[in-house]
């Protein structure tokens, strides 16, 4: 007759562990698998106030949903210089957020490394400066067409004569809204939080190229935002996979006529020159960002719209609202959007 085989005191705790419930999952499976991230797994869109990027916006809310990438949204909308215990607070609770996320405010670029922090890939959208002044200009008085239609008052507190204040009045006779430093608005996003980033000069003008070409994967161009969102879909299909037939959908287009910017007028020649004089630092920068979007589109073989080299800014006139304006953007309205993606 066979003996029964022996069972080892190993196999016997084993066993027992079974049999009484002690098993865990780590006995039976091992470590559960790390969570494979995209790369890049941290985006930062610092988005420049006017320069549509509420349509981003918007499709970043039905992209994540679509997705799965962590959106992160701020409630500040109209504070974008920061103190130093501003940028570490600010920086702390955006590289806790769970990756990947994109995350979006308008503020000046942050410089993640100088406080320990790794460095997001960041992306923005700038246009035409002239263009982007006046759309400034006209929302603050006069909103867009869902205010008209609803009879609502952009700015309750702003004076009638401020309101009513004539655009080439404005400039010609060098209020404080149209003349520097206000003129200069869009480098400081991307020069940084230093002071001097918001002084208009050479300094900050250098700062802001430098960092558009370190800290920026893509700078667009609003006047060419399929462009911007083709290429954006390609660098980054983690996030913007589809975004341009989304954007492209009749349902989502038709959003646009509601947030156009109304009673909008053209300042006289004169007026214009004298805007381009005070924000030539800005037309440096802008046309630098152009000339290289269009290397960039060039060599993933997209065609610019615009064929032949312009003149350099110092020898045109900038034509004003020839910007196409998809969805003004409007620095204090995110329930705007959270009401439109809750449709």
């Amino acid at each position: 007759m066979t003996e029964p085989a022996k069972i080892s005191e190993k196999d016997e705790e084993d066993l027992r562990g079974v049999e009484g419930g002690n098993s865990t999952y780590l006995d039976d499976h091992g470590p559960p698998p790390q969570k494979v991230l995209p790369f890049p797994s941290q985006v930062v869109y610092n988005r420049v106030g006017k320069c549509g990027s509420r349509t981003v916006v918007l499709l970043l809310r039905i992209l994540s949903e679509k997705h799965g990438f962590n959106l992160v949204t701020s409630d500040i909308h109209n504070k974008t210089r920061l103190t130093k215990n501003e940028q570490m607070e600010l920086i702390k609770n955006i590289s806790t957020a769970e990756q990947p996320y994109l995350f979006t405010r308008h503020v000046h670029f942050l410089n993640f490394s100088r406080f320990g922090g790794d460095q997001p890939v960041y992306i923005n959208i700038i246009r035409d400066p002239v263009n982007r002044f006046l759309s400034n200009y006209f929302f603050r008085r006069f909103g867009d067409w869902r205010g008209e239609q609803n009879h609502m008052i952009r700015t309750p507190s702003m004076r009638q004569e401020e309101r009513y204040l004539d655009i080439n009045v404005c400039i010609l006779e060098n209020y404080p809204e149209c003349s520097n430093p206000r003129l200069f608005y869009i480098i400081p996003y991307f020069c940084g939080q230093h002071p001097r980033c918001r002084e208009p000069g050479e300094w900050a003008l250098e700062r802001a190229k430098l960092n558009v070409n370190e800290n920026f994967l893509l700078v667009g161009i609003l006047e060419e935002l399929e462009d911007v969102l083709l290429l954006l879909e390609r660098f980054l299909p983690h996030y913007f996979k589809d975004v341009l037939s989304i954007y492209k959908n009749p349902e989502h287009r038709k959003l646009g006529n509601l947030t156009v910017t109304v009673k909008k007028t053209v300042p006289s020649p004169e007026a214009i020159q004298i805007l381009y004089q005070r924000m030539r630092y800005e037309y440096e920068f802008y046309y630098y960002v152009k000339e290289q979007f269009h290397l960039l589109k060039r060599k993933f073989g997209l065609k610019s719209h615009i064929r032949k080299p312009r003149p350099r800014p110092e020898f045109f006139i900038p034509s004003p609202l020839e910007t196409e304006e998809p969805m003004d953007d409007e620095e204090d309205d995110e329930k705007w959007l959270e009401d439109i993606y809750k449709r």
